[in-house]
């Protein structure tokens, strides 16, 4: 049986949490008494940033690197058997035009985008289930997607939109598969919109995701976690902010009951 709130956690694990959205799930996490354990690939902004919001503990990873996470799991389960939670958090976003003028289409930082935004959530979501599972009162797996995942608007990014869909369906499908087996382990999926952050930093102009930049529908840090704490504190399953209520709600009324229907 699922835990009684998403809220219910002690201890997290937020995946590219020195910074951005990841850094503000961690600070608010805190705020409210949770225990916060941040991963990146940088030490030097880990320590900094635990430093300065009151991390549990840090380490570092980088989650593309598929084979360091098998051994990163049975650490931190190790060292802190308390951990109930997971934030799949850590994401890059690289323009990717096929005979484009503006940007090249190197396969290469192609497969490494995929790598940190498919198989590292895949491979942490799914090596830690077991341990999350076996623990008194369960505990959640959470999964940032993104608008794009949902309407790939931002053509100039592809291979970006194509992972963020597969977090989505990903992240569906696992909570569907956890609630037959009557896990303990709640599945949660965080919807960003366009957020103020550094996420757009190889693109042209890297500020493009910007309010003073004329960027109208972008949320400031703050709102997004404001929109997501309410989804957070109202147990819901799916957290979107911003455009991503829209989506959401279209999706989920187009297909959610041919979805339930077959056993979702």
């Amino acid at each position: 049986m699922a835990p009684v709130s998403t809220l219910s956690f002690q201890c997290a694990l937020i995946t590219g949490g020195g910074g951005g959205l990841g850094r503000a799930m961690a600070e608010t996490l805190i705020a409210m008494g949770k225990s916060v354990i941040i991963a990146g690939r940088t030490e030097s902004n880990l320590k900094k940033t635990a430093s300065e919001i009151g991390a549990k503990d840090y380490y570092v990873l980088d989650v593309g690197n598929i084979s360091a996470i098998s051994g990163f799991v049975k650490d931190i389960v190790s060292k802190h058997p308390e951990l109930d939670c997971v934030i799949n958090n850590a994401g890059v976003q690289r323009p990717f035009q096929i005979l484009g003028p503006d940007y090249d289409f190197d396969l290469n930082k192609a497969d490494r985008e995929i790598d940190t935004n498919i198989r590292g959530p895949m491979h942490l979501s799914v090596s830690l289930v077991p341990h999350i599972n076996s623990l008194p009162n369960g505990g959640v797996i959470m999964n940032v997607s993104s608008v794009l995942g949902y309407n790939p608007f931002s053509i100039v990014n592809p291979v970006y939109n194509g992972t963020k869909a597969w977090v989505h369906f990903f992240t569906l499908n696992l909570r569907s598969q956890l609630r037959v087996a009557q896990s303990k382990i709640k599945v949660v999926e965080i919807v960003p919109p366009t957020v103020e952050t550094a996420l757009h930093r190889e693109r042209k102009d890297p500020d493009d995701n910007k309010k003073d930049h004329g960027n109208k529908v972008a949320l400031s840090v703050s709102e997004f976690m404001e929109q997501v704490l309410e989804g957070w504190k109202s147990d819901k399953d799916v957290c979107p902010a911003g455009l991503g209520h829209e989506l959401v709600d279209k999706w989920y009324n187009a297909y959610g009951e041919a979805y339930t229907k077959a056993g979702g």
